[in-house]
């Protein structure tokens, strides 16, 4: 099951956000969270309270347990730009955009892995032999 958390219009660039969440993006939510937390970039933050609220929506709308949640995608998209202009020398104007960015976080829960039967010796196929073994018919 899917649980999404979006954070729309954050005064930031897309750019230094993407950089933070790709240090972020293989790990599980607490771990996340962790290291959101100790990082020294502005993006950290904004990253970090939507990480909580999809946390949040999982538990509280979903039922479901915040130990079994793992981190699907976190996707980061271009928002609305401010567009803005430096006065310059000569009564020039140089323009420039403040950017934003919408964040998306995607938890998924953890799938249980089926424990599959090992084979035993006694099921070798018979054309494989060990080294001690045909040490063992040489002598």
């Amino acid at each position: 099951m899917e649980v999404i958390a979006i954070t729309r219009s954050v005064r930031i660039s897309p750019r230094k956000v993407r950089l933070v969440a790709d240090a972020v993006k293989a790990l599980s939510v607490d771990e996340a969270l962790n290291a959101l937390q100790l990082m020294k970039k502005r993006g950290a933050t904004y990253l970090s309270k939507t990480l909580k609220s999809a946390v949040a929506n999982a538990v509280t709308n979903a039922n479901l347990e915040k130990e079994n949640l793992l981190i699907d995608r976190i996707e980061i998209t271009e928002g609305q730009s401010l567009k803005r202009y430096h006065p310059s020398t000569r009564g020039r104007v140089h323009p420039y955009k403040k950017r934003s960015s919408h964040i998306r976080v995607v938890l998924k829960t953890k799938e249980k892995k089926e424990v599959k039967s090992e084979k035993t010796v006694a099921e070798k196929p018979k054309a494989i032999k060990s080294k001690t073994e045909k040490v063992k018919e040489k002598k």
